[in-house]
């Protein structure tokens, strides 16, 4: 299992954009992947759960996987967040 704390950098935080972006990305992955914030964990391939974070800016979310490609999909998420920002900015 592979873990790894992001902070959300866009100012828009994860709406429905976004939490589509992740769905779609952590689909792409055999592993079993969750996000967790305030002690909340939501599979990551869920749109509803994902929006269920309701993360605004400056938020810290977790990132579990936990499979064969987990470190593949962790790199993956962390570049779609925390650096490209949803391609929002």
């Amino acid at each position: 299992m592979l873990e790894k704390e992001v902070k959300i950098l866009n100012s828009l935080g994860i709406h429905a954009r976004p939490a589509s972006m992740i769905v779609k990305l952590a689909s792409k992955f055999d592993s079993h992947i969750e996000l967790e914030k305030d002690n909340v964990r939501v599979n990551a391939k869920s749109i509803m759960g994902v929006l269920m974070l309701a993360s605004e800016e400056g938020d810290k979310i977790k990132i579990i996987a936990n499979g064969k490609d987990e470190e593949e999909a962790v790199k993956a998420l962390v570049e779609l967040i925390e650096k490209r920002k949803f391609d929002e900015e």
